[in-house]
């Protein structure tokens, strides 16, 4: 593992605080990362279920610290590619949590997945796979 928790923790409130929006770290490890994000009502579509983008939003995040697990802080590592299959309703006013896992980092591109899970449930509601693109080192 390149950082500590602490250190990706204090990177993302500096450099991405507009990243709170789609939840908070929780958890990292080599390759790997847990975030939480506090459902409320701005994260709500009609007909009372979380929206797809809330759960993008925090799968995408989520990946972003498990790839930076990897490679340090590069700030320009950037998502080319997120498909997500959104697997079953998540309960409207429950938080949601995302378990990121990085399949393969290479020099310019990691790929991984990412479960979003709804408290309440014990399956996953979402699943989504996202390749990143890593800057060339300077």
């Amino acid at each position: 593992m390149r950082i500590t928790f602490d250190e990706l923790k204090g990177f993302l409130d500096e450099q991405f605080p507009q990243g709170a929006a789609y939840g908070t770290l929780q958890k990292l490890g080599d390759g790997w990362a847990e975030m939480k994000l506090e459902v409320d009502e701005a994260h709500l579509r009609p007909g009372g279920t979380v929206a797809g983008p809330a759960m993008m939003g925090l799968a995408d995040v989520t990946l972003y610290a498990a790839l930076l697990s990897r490679i340090g802080l590069v700030p320009l590592a950037v998502t080319t590619n997120l498909n997500i299959n959104f697997l079953r309703k998540p309960v409207a006013h429950s938080p949601i949590w995302a378990r990121a896992t990085m399949l393969k980092v290479g020099r310019t591109m990691g790929v991984g997945e990412v479960f979003v899970y709804s408290e309440g449930i014990e399956e996953p509601v979402a699943h989504s796979t996202m390749t990143y693109s890593i800057p060339p080192e300077r």
